[in-house]
């Protein structure tokens, strides 16, 4: 069972785009892209960078430190052979919720 924890409103993150939080030690990296929220592991599995620093240029989560690009829905890097780690969002009026348990794999998405 999936346990749904609101870490964000949806017109802050409208406004400022992305926003990290932090859940029982598991760092996650909020974005709003298109008008959709993602969630991604915020430790970048290149370079160990936070995400949340970066930006999102092209839909695309853009890392600080080699500018390795992720998709926020899949967390495929594009280009590499990696794929950043994702967590499920959920979306209730103003209110985010995201389930704290990664989904993703570090290896190539499919």
């Amino acid at each position: 069972m999936a346990e749904w924890l609101h870490l964000a409103d949806l017109s802050e993150l409208a406004r400022r785009k992305k926003k990290r939080v932090v859940v029982a030690g598991e760092q996650i990296a909020l974005f709003f892209v298109d008008g959709q929220v993602y969630a991604l592991h915020d430790v970048c599995v290149h370079r160990q960078r936070s995400l949340s620093k970066g930006v999102v240029l092209g839909g695309a989560v853009v890392c600080p430190g080699h500018q390795w690009r992720f998709d926020p829905a899949t967390g495929q890097a594009h280009d590499q052979p990696l794929c950043q780690p994702t967590f499920d969002v959920r979306v209730d009026g103003d209110r985010v919720y995201v389930n704290p348990v990664r989904r993703g794999r570090v290896g190539a998405a499919g």
